[in-house]
């Protein structure tokens, strides 16, 4: 039985009844989300914790230039840009990058070089004002950002207008209300639906829906890929973070120990490990390597 709180968009995601509106949504980011930790933000990390988060953005970065088929700089939108990491690696490779998002407390926290190519306000008024400069990127990068906005499918929209006819869509969501989370729920494995997560989520997206919205947007899913499965810790007794919230710091520094393992396997063996998850629905986010599709200009 579906969530009360939630309803099914055609395109197949679940969303909030009842979302807060735009302005409740800009003044909670603008003066909340970064300050208080919201999320999966921290006012501080540790050295691990570093390298995995630049260990993601050189997967994800290596898979985007191997279908753009070229790794030659070129020029970056980070789309909800938090705290800044994607803009500071690939300014480092030589591309010019720019961010938006509605607050810049989390680049001002982790990565203050990054003000100067950051922009802050309303995402959707700040699409329009690229679309209105005739602006083209070879990549927009959009991490966890869908789950958060009022309209998701207009978000996916408003980027298609952005992105050069050779550029990338790397857009990343959490991977939830999936066949495997309802069944931890009816058995009894989970107390509550742990990934409903109101107001920082207002849509829920999994492989197939996220594909759907993406090919409805005017988007060519190119690739897709999970990430590490944490969720499958749930599954025992022993690790169950959510039955246990005790497990948590255990079950995250295990994460991070993983994740370095895998990355070190290399990264061509990392990334085809993390789309063999993607293909059986695992991975605690999804993230879909998008092209314009030019048979589709809406």
């Amino acid at each position: 039985m579906m969530d009360r709180r939630l309803q099914r968009h055609e395109y197949g995601f679940l969303e909030l009844v009842k979302p807060p509106n735009e302005d409740e949504l800009t003044k909670y980011y603008a003066d909340k989300y970064y300050q208080s930790e919201q999320g999966n933000y921290r006012n501080r990390y540790s050295p691990e914790e570093h390298a995995v988060i630049n260990l993601r953005i050189k997967l994800r970065a290596t898979q985007a230039d191997h279908l753009r088929g070229t790794n030659d700089p070129g020029r970056l939108l980070d789309v909800g840009c938090g705290e800044g990491f994607v803009l500071s690696a690939y300014e480092a490779n030589g591309w010019d990058v720019e961010g938006i998002d509605h607050s810049i407390e989390g680049v001002r926290g982790m990565n203050p070089d990054q003000l100067k190519n950051v922009r802050q306000g309303n995402l959707f008024r700040l699409l329009e004002d690229c679309v209105a400069a005739g602006s083209a990127y070879d990549i927009v990068w959009l991490g966890n950002v869908l789950e958060h906005v009022r309209n998701p499918v207009d978000l996916m929209r408003s980027i298609r207008a952005i992105v050069k006819p050779s550029g990338l869509l790397v857009a990343t969501v959490p991977n939830d209300g999936t066949p495997y989370h309802e069944e931890l729920f009816d058995s009894g494995a989970i107390p509550d639906r742990f990934w409903i997560a109101i107001p920082d989520h207002l849509s829920y997206f999994t492989r197939e829906s996220l594909a759907r919205t993406a090919e409805a947007t005017g988007w060519m899913v190119r690739k897709m890929q999970g990430d590490f499965p944490i969720d499958l810790f749930l599954s025992h007794p022993g690790s169950n973070y959510v039955a246990d919230r005790a497990q948590g710091g255990s079950a995250h520094s295990a994460r991070l120990t993983l994740e370095a393992m895998i990355g070190r396997a290399g990264t061509d063996a990392a990334n085809e490990f993390y789309t063999a998850l993607a293909g059986v629905g695992l991975g605690r986010n999804l993230t879909a390597y998008l092209a314009p599709n030019k048979e589709n200009t809406l």
